[in-house]
């Protein structure tokens, strides 16, 4: 049975992260690749990848959406929450005020977090919802494209 498991949650987070890398994010698997990455000029969305069955399965969704806002940050970038654990670490090391949230999303603008929208801002929610929660955020923050 354990052989059996392990085959299908593989199965699982390589579809996971297919879906947010076909969708246009970069995905960042190291703390070196989140360092260079989060301190990039200007505005940044990180997705905090999760194999969550129900949080998991509104977030990546509401992810491939948002990259179409006109309003939109510069870059788009995901870690992977019980996966690549140091880059994850490393990656939450910039959301101060923030406790841990998988999935979610952080906006950073110059390196600096400016918002989240959190787990409890995804469950029980339909994607459209959060995709409009997150263009509600970068209408504040982010420049047309």
């Amino acid at each position: 049975m354990g052989m059996d498991f392990n085959f299908f949650m593989n199965d699982v987070v390589r579809q996971a992260r297919q879906e947010i890398t076909t969708a246009g994010y970069e995905e960042l698997t190291t703390p070196e690749e989140v360092e260079s990455a989060l301190n990039r000029e200007g505005t940044t969305l990180v997705m905090i990848n999760s194999v969550c069955g129900c949080a998991g399965g509104i977030a990546r969704p509401a992810a491939a959406h948002a990259v179409h806002y006109d309003k939109r940050p510069d870059h788009f970038v995901t870690v992977f929450a019980g996966q690549d654990k140091e880059a994850t670490e490393k990656a939450r090391s910039y959301f101060t005020g923030y406790p841990p949230s998988s999935p979610s999303f952080a906006l950073l603008k110059d390196g600096k977090i400016c918002t989240m929208v959190e787990r409890h801002q995804i469950e029980g929610f339909d994607p459209a919802t959060v995709v409009t929660r997150l263009q509600q955020e970068f209408d504040k923050y982010c420049e047309e494209i």
